[in-house]
């Protein structure tokens, strides 16, 4: 037996069933196969590591789950229809109204689908664990969901059927609605060769490709020889290719109950069981795109920037008096403990920032997390803006797959110059060794004032330089200084340094002088 519950934090499910415009109001429910298996093939492909889990295993278990009995769900009773309408700007000042429909859901009281008669292997069980903890929404982003394996429930209410007519009384048990599925990679491969053979579409052997029509390059880009990659086939490309339905999908009558997504709002009744999922969310990544990717050394700009973009989203949303304090970082106290958000970049292997972190200690509350999610894009300067896209919300943890930021270690070292943030006296600076030990004491006292019981910082050694994409990068060849005006700055050039902690810990690691903007951030040192 296989079962798999997703909970959603927000308390929304946003999904639109396939051939229905976002203005019917309709609502995908429950989420489908065809939904669920697009987003594991998405998660795979963002965040998971290919070498650990190479793709072949990917389509080993997605295999499995569509060759298998179509699974029975359990739908939460508290689930409502609902919708908000708000006006979209169009050309002339002409506005449209919209209907953006959701199923609301309580918190706690979890989708589940259940295959009863499905056992996967180690191997397989490995690979779903994996997408599951790293899936972030299910639908539209505004969709979080928590998903893990889970135990089976006995009540299922909606399950695969034909009919919703009890033939011996008559009686109406329930109201049919029409899910999809994948089909099995074997009955895609005929229905491809059919439907290529019809539209006299010979392929030339490899190497050579086949000159077709327009008509004939549009469906042969939507039936792609392998079966995940047909699986993946966008949305649109398949609808202006004339698709009614994607061809890599069949439909699967279900029974579920009778207003299984009410108009009004019963007394919700707690779910007593299967999964309460983890709230305390501290973490988002995104992903840039944009030409050029800004390179590490301008971090402490982009952290300017993605807090400066985030701040003027929750304006609009939530107006200027009610900006959640954990990312604006305003009215915590001065025992705040570093709690608020940091703006972190996220380098890859070329230097280049392709992904930010934002981190926040303190907690990321619905209100913060709404915000977040509505972050399409960061300016920077005179240049193009860059698109963000928010890969998920969780724990730091979540993210150690794709990121040494969240990683854990008892060395660190530098990825970006370190300021110290308290200025050095006159006999600190005499000789190296004093500046060294200043710099280890103010490293300890900002330490200490982040929580109580944490490991001590054993020592500190200088380093001469950070290498990003082959590059030796010293201190000045990063932009250390802050673009807002009246903060004191006691240390200009800034250091490379290897903490060495008492006991390993985790990530993210940023210290010293604009340490929530992208300067001083630290990554656990592999070779240590």
């Amino acid at each position: 037996m296989l079962a798999i519950a997703f909970t959603f934090p927000a308390g929304r499910y946003h999904a639109t069933p396939w051939g229905r415009h976002v203005n019917e109001a309709d609502v995908a429910w429950p989420p489908d196969l065809w939904r669920i298996t697009r987003a594991l093939i998405a998660v795979w492909h963002r965040k998971l590591d290919p070498a650990r889990f190479p793709r072949e295993r990917l389509h080993e278990l997605l295999a499995r789950l569509a060759e298998a009995e179509p699974p029975s769900f359990r739908l939460p009773e508290s689930a409502i229809h609902a919708h908000s309408r708000h006006f979209m700007p169009g050309k002339s000042d002409k506005r449209t109204l919209v209907f953006d429909a959701f199923a609301r859901v309580a918190d706690d009281d979890p989708v589940v689908i259940v295959w009863p008669r499905l056992a996967l292997d180690k191997p397989q069980t490995e690979v779903l664990d994996a997408l599951l903890e790293n899936l972030g929404f299910l639908g539209r982003a505004e969709s979080w969901v928590d998903a893990r394996r889970a135990l089976a429930p006995v009540d299922f209410n909606c399950v695969p059927a034909a009919e919703s007519v009890d033939l011996e009384t008559g009686e109406v048990t329930g109201e049919i609605v029409r899910l999809m599925a994948p089909n099995t990679p074997e009955i895609y491969r005929a229905f491809r060769s059919g439907k290529l053979e019809a539209a006299g579409i010979k392929l030339a052997p490899a190497g050579r490709p086949p000159k077709l029509k327009p008509d004939q390059k549009k469906l042969l880009t939507t039936l792609p020889d392998e079966w995940l990659n047909a699986i993946g086939v966008e949305t649109s490309e398949l609808q202006a290719a004339g698709w009614s339905a994607p061809p890599c999908a069949r439909t699967v009558s279900y029974r579920r109950p009778l207003h299984a997504l009410k108009t009004t709002a019963p007394k919700v009744v707690r779910n007593p069981a299967i999964i309460r999922p983890n709230t305390t969310i501290t973490t988002a990544r995104f992903v840039l795109y944009g030409k050029p990717l800004p390179r590490i050394e301008d971090a402490v700009r982009i952290g300017e920037a993605l807090r400066a973009a985030a701040m003027s989203r929750a304006k609009r949303l939530l107006g200027a008096d009610a900006l959640p304090a954990l990312l604006s970082g305003h009215d915590l106290g001065e025992h705040n403990r570093h709690a608020h958000a940091f703006w972190l970049p996220d380098p890859n292997k070329r230097g280049e920032i392709e992904h930010v972190l934002v981190h926040a200690p303190g907690g990321l509350g619905p209100e913060a997390m709404r915000v977040l999610t509505t972050l399409q894009q960061i300016k920077r300067g005179e240049g193009e803006p860059l698109r963000l896209m928010l890969e998920g919300f969780g724990t730091a943890s979540l993210f150690d797959r794709v990121t040494p930021l969240t990683g854990e270690g008892a060395v660190w070292r530098s990825v970006t110059p370190y300021l110290h943030p308290w200025h050095l006296k006159k006999p600190e600076m005499r000789t190296p060794e004093a500046t060294a030990a200043a710099i280890l004491g103010q490293l300890r006292r900002e330490w200490h004032g982040r929580g109580t019981g944490l490991p001590e910082i054993m020592d500190i050694r200088e380093l001469p330089s950070v290498q990003h994409g082959g590059r030796a990068l010293r201190p000045l060849h990063f932009h250390r200084f802050r673009r807002k005006s009246g903060l004191v700055q006691p240390d200009t050039l800034g250091r490379v340094l290897e903490l060495r902690f008492a006991q390993p810990i985790r990530g993210p690691l940023a210290l010293g002088f604009a340490c929530h903007f992208g300067l001083g951030l630290f990554v656990p040192a592999l070779d240590a």
